[in-house]
């Protein structure tokens, strides 16, 4: 299944995203081990004893799990909006059986990453899975192309979550879910872009964007979808992210400031779920 069509048309990103996700590789950093780029849902691991990386993988595709879980794609058609290197992919074409999957993302040496990085599924299975160059707020795809659409982590680079929203009720077909997986400030008070901007560097950037969830599920609801809803899942990631960042960093280092957001109740981690009205 070639997606070369979709390639023709470069869309603009933020030069925070290029340079993070282009030059930099932020997958080969070591605290995102295994290739995966999230904070991992560390539920099942046992915090009291030192960390392994298998761990550390574990709570990657956990996350990805606990997010297919929600979106439901068995047998139908899935897109991933801001797929990476594809392991996410890769993990919902074995685990739960699209019946194609297709991987978004908006930088092309990613894809570039993902189509090495899965050469071997893309030749054993080429017309179940495909990588396409796109961005969230404007999907090169029809409309009701997809049953399932999720996103991991992704979210908060997001610049216009309206715009996602209306293009994700637009690619879904009418009972078609969307499960989205990202961090987000826990309600719209102003203060707290100033306050994350002072505890972490992603948000002092730009590369992070401090926004309630309300945002995603009120855009969610004015595009049309339906049965939205919004649950935290920050006891089962902040926790064991500190633990594993404090093998990499420092007490007072910049990352080791995610759990402190959380716990003054500025920043959560957020899964948000809704259905295409049929």
């Amino acid at each position: 299944m070639s997606d070369e069509p979709a390639e023709q048309s470069v869309p603009v990103v933020r030069p925070e995203v290029w340079e993070t996700y282009g030059p930099a590789d932020l997958s080969a950093v070591p605290v995102f081990a295994g290739g995966f780029i999230n904070f991992g849902y560390w539920q099942s691991v046992d915090l009291e004893r030192p960390l392994s990386q298998g761990d550390r993988v574990r709570s990657e595709q956990d996350l990805y799990r606990h997010v297919l879980d929600a979106a439901g794609p068995g047998g139908g058609r899935a897109v991933e909006i801001g797929c990476g290197l594809g392991l996410g992919c890769a993990l919902a074409l074995e685990e739960y059986g699209p019946t194609v999957i297709t991987g978004v993302d908006i930088h092309p040496q990613q894809l570039q990453r993902a189509r090495v990085a899965n050469a071997g599924l893309l030749g054993a299975q080429p017309d179940r899975l495909r990588f396409v160059l796109g961005a969230a707020e404007s999907l090169p795809f029809g409309d009701g192309e997809f049953d399932c659409l999720y996103s991991v982590e992704a979210a908060q680079h997001f610049p216009d979550l309206s715009a996602f929203a209306r293009e994700t009720a637009r690619v879904l077909r009418p009972g078609g879910r969307v499960a989205v997986a990202s961090f987000f400030t826990a309600d719209g008070s102003a203060a707290h872009a100033e306050r994350l901007a002072g505890l972490l560097d992603s948000f002092a950037s730009g590369l992070d964007i401090a926004r309630p969830v309300s945002r995603l599920a009120d855009a969610f609801a004015e595009a049309g979808l339906v049965d939205v809803r919004t649950s935290s899942i920050g006891p089962q990631v902040w926790p064991g992210w500190d633990r594993w960042l404090a093998r990499l960093w420092e007490p007072g280092t910049w990352p080791r400031n995610f759990l402190a957001a959380w716990e003054q109740q500025i920043l959560d981690y957020y899964l948000i779920t809704a259905t295409r009205s049929s």
